[in-house]
């Protein structure tokens, strides 16, 4: 990378509208951010339609901006071969790079159109180094790193990334870390993995908002992010306003042209335009706390109204015309083909456990798994955290080998970036749901990068869908059949056994080494109904033990042997 590169990293901007593109080259960004009318996270706002997406594209090229289309929701078996369609047509009609989160979507572009540019989703909890390595192996060159990584941790990752390090600078920021959230999916059915999330981490728990974080803000970090090699510097908001998007903009072109960290004038200005009183940069500087707590006040909501700004009608007239060779959509499959069987024969029981304690004497279970830090003789498995950043692998490392050496047989992957520590692990390797596997071609390239023996599926399937997924022959197709699913990782602590939403249901919290770990309120619960588990061709049931005693899970043994109808409440695999 050159100097001149490493100084002027490329600054996006969001387009959640036409109005909001024209801000956003009025502003002065290198290059924008947008979705079209499918298979973008955010469905609810404007968006393009195939017209403007055409208009869209000629007016950044015509300013010497980059267009960028994201197509970074999780996709199911029946809907790539349209994904892959329209694919197609976004690179006829000179779209300079697509953001994705689905890895057998990635796979498909790869192989039918190879000459377009992949950018891997944050959602797709890249943040390592390993995660990057495999995302090129598939045609990617850039991958956009998670909100909630600190300086020193950005900066590692962008030394040993083979590919481009994209990171937000701006604007909202989940308090899950990235990826890893399936509350608004599980509470209310509008999932943030397709696009329709309803936000419920900004509504009240226990009384108060443990989970809603102030809008992000690196404005005063400007000169170290120009120095760390960073590849774009992106700004939140395509649900935003075009004043927002305008004034941030503006702002932040200002900060990187004379290479200074944000005055208290720039902040100002910053949260005149949007603020959930005050902002953070608790992730990014690693003090995390309950400073980064914020809401809406109806003074932010004023101080918004009063500083809609006026936008130039003509962009900014900075950068030269972009000249692209004359593009011809490719022809795709009208129907994907997928390769596997469907599954049959006697199911098996696996289960993992917070603790040895846990741990009943019983031969339900094939494959029983500890955290890697916690390994004991009763189990003959281990599951990785799902977050491993570049400090922590050396810890990761030992602590595998070590629980190997007391007999561990079999290891759970719970992130794209684990799949080579997997196979270098010497274990038999497994895929946790947290892999987000929606569709039969994500599983086979899960496979096929990891060596996996079997794959857990997303709790987000319905039945039909798992039905209809196939797996590669001999790989075993999983659900958790029992337990509380995880809703949310949480980098920043709620310090709180649990919270409890305004309708009483009450979420454990469960420590899961460096983050908490939200669990739903009820257990997913398929005893009484083990027949529609068979009829889909599931043929591992996974067994998610989290806030149970032994008691309690020698209960849910026997339920499970016995058809117990349940008595309260529970969540039905539909």
């Amino acid at each position: 990378m050159s100097e001149e590169k490493r100084k002027k990293p490329e600054l996006l901007s969001p387009a959640g509208s036409p109005e909001s593109l024209d801000a956003a080259l009025a502003g002065g960004a290198d290059a924008v951010y947008l979705g079209g009318t499918q298979f973008n996270a955010r469905m609810n706002a404007k968006n393009f339609d195939r017209d403007a997406m055409v208009e869209a594209v000629k007016k950044c090229h015509d300013a010497g901006v980059r267009l960028y289309v994201t197509m970074n929701t999780q996709l199911f078996d029946r809907e790539l071969a349209g994904a892959l369609s329209y694919a197609s047509f976004l690179y006829g009609a000179g779209v300079d790079a697509l953001i994705t989160a689905d890895l057998g979507l990635a796979s498909l572009l790869h192989e039918h159109i190879p000459e377009f540019r992949l950018h891997a989703s944050t959602q797709m909890t890249g943040q390592s180094a390993d995660a990057a390595k495999l995302f090129a192996s598939l045609g990617f060159d850039r991958m956009v790193c998670g909100r909630e990584m600190s300086a020193e941790e950005i900066a590692a990752l962008v030394k040993a990334s083979p590919i481009g390090i994209e990171m937000f600078i701006h604007g909202a920021i989940c308090v899950s870390c990235s990826g890893q959230c399936m509350l608004s999916a599980v509470m209310g059915g509008r999932s943030g993995n397709r696009g329709e999330c309803a936000q419920p981490c900004r509504l009240s728990y226990n009384g108060t908002y443990p989970l809603s974080l102030k809008d992000m803000c690196l404005a005063p970090h400007i000169p170290e992010i120009l120095a760390s090699g960073v590849e774009s510097l992106k700004i939140e908001g395509r649900m935003k306003h075009p004043s927002y998007v305008y004034g941030v903009t503006r702002v932040y072109r200002r900060l990187i042209d004379e290479g200074r960290a944000a005055e208290k004038a720039d902040i100002d200005e910053l949260a005149r335009l949007f603020s959930r009183g005050g902002f953070t940069d608790g992730y990014y500087t690693g003090k995390i706390g309950k400073e980064m707590l914020g809401v809406r006040s109806e003074k932010d909501i004023g101080d918004s109204r009063a500083s809609h700004l006026q936008i130039p009608d003509k962009p900014a007239d900075r950068l030269p015309k972009i000249e692209l060779t004359e593009r011809k959509a490719p022809e795709t499959p009208a129907k994907i083909t997928f390769t596997g069987k469907k599954q049959s024969g006697k199911p098996t029981f696996t289960a993992r456990f917070r603790s040895p304690s846990q741990i009943p004497e019983t031969n339900v279970f094939s494959r029983i798994y500890l955290p890697v830090d916690k390994f004991d003789p009763k189990a003959n498995g281990v599951f990785l955290p799902p977050v491993i950043r570049e400090a922590d692998l050396p810890w990761v490392r030992r602590r595998l080998a070590e629980a190997k050496d007391k007999g561990a047989q079999y290891l759970l992957v719970t992130n794209m970036g684990q799949l080579s520590l997997a196979r270098e692990s010497g274990l038999s390797p497994y895929g946790d749901t947290r892999l987000n596997c929606f569709n039969s071609r994500t599983a086979a390239e899960l496979v096929s990068a990891g060596d996996l023996r079997g794959i857990l599926l997303s709790p987000e399937l319905i039945l039909p869908q798992i039905r209809d997924m196939l797996l590669p022959e001999g790989v075993t197709k999983g659900v958790i059949a029992y337990g509380r699913i995880p809703l949310m990782l949480l980098e920043k602590p709620v310090d709180a056994p649990l919270l409890r939403d305004r309708t009483g249901a009450a979420f454990p919290v469960i420590k899961e080494r460096k983050r908490d770990l939200l669990v739903n309120s009820v257990p997913t619960y398929m005893a009484d109904q083990l027949k529609k588990l068979d009829e889909v061709g599931i043929t591992e049931r996974h067994f998610f033990f989290t806030t149970e005693d032994r008691a309690a899970v020698l209960r849910a043994v026997y339920a499970y042997q016995h058809g117990v109808i349940p008595k309260d409440p529970i969540r039905r695999m539909k």
